[in-house]
């Protein structure tokens, strides 16, 4: 065990550059990922909230597929599948949008249990008075299901950046990639994917811990509303 940390110590310099690269990709595929599935699914949620039962059944024969099928499978469909008809796109880019698809099922369902949870009453009086289905979604219903949903937000976030080493498969040179090619060159998998699951843990615990402290804080605070109530 003592050698092993003494090969690790020695190594450890010469692969964080390379590491600390990956790191960084990695963080803004996480990023950019998570901001298409959101916007996707704030136009699923949209959709659904304007009652048109066709296109009810169109987005849940959606969500349904999507979330059938191995996140794998889409992104070789992005990445590999979509240019035999002529759509073309970088690594990077077919890993953002094959997560972005992803998660998009996952953060809609998140957003529809918020919406849910609000009074229906407030929608049908802002109908009542004329207010479009666009605004009362933005300023009415949105403000107030974010409060609810905020915390599984998160935590679909820090699925997100573990899953993102999926992409590795495509080619992206996140920091799953890095350290396999590191791997290669050292003989030393163990020593590398020890850093590797070292460098997720630092970012995921304390993304951990924030939920943890951003749900207590809600809760308190509906209490203390229940209270006044």
């Amino acid at each position: 065990m003592i050698g092993f940390f003494q090969t690790l110590f020695e190594y450890a310099p010469q692969w964080a550059p390379r590491l600390l690269s990956g790191t960084r990709v990695t963080i803004l595929l996480t990023a950019s990922s998570f901001v298409v599935g959101l916007a996707l699914a704030l136009a699923i949620e949209f959709v659904r909230s304007l009652d048109l039962r066709s296109a009810n059944r169109i987005l849940g024969l959606y969500v349904e597929i999507v979330r059938a099928l191995p996140i794998l499978a889409i992104l070789y469909f992005v990445y590999f599948g979509l240019p035999g008809v002529g759509i073309l796109f970088s690594p990077f880019e077919a890993g953002t949008i094959g997560l972005g698809v992803v998660y998009s099922t996952y953060l809609a369902e998140v957003l529809r249990a918020g919406v849910d949870s609000l009074h229906r009453g407030q929608r049908e009086a802002a109908l009542a008075v004329g207010m479009p289905p666009l605004m009362l979604f933005r300023y009415i219903v949105l403000p107030q299901a974010v409060r609810t949903v905020l915390p599984p937000l998160l935590i679909a976030l820090i699925s997100l950046l573990k899953d993102s080493s999926i992409c590795a498969l495509i080619a992206v040179n996140e920091l799953t990639l890095s350290g396999r090619v590191i791997m290669s060159q050292s003989f030393l998998p163990l020593h590398v994917f020890v850093l590797i699951g070292a460098i997720y843990f630092a970012i995921a615990w304390p993304m951990s811990l924030f939920v943890r402290w951003l749900q207590a804080r809600l809760d308190r605070g509906r209490q203390t509303i229940g209270a006044r109530a």
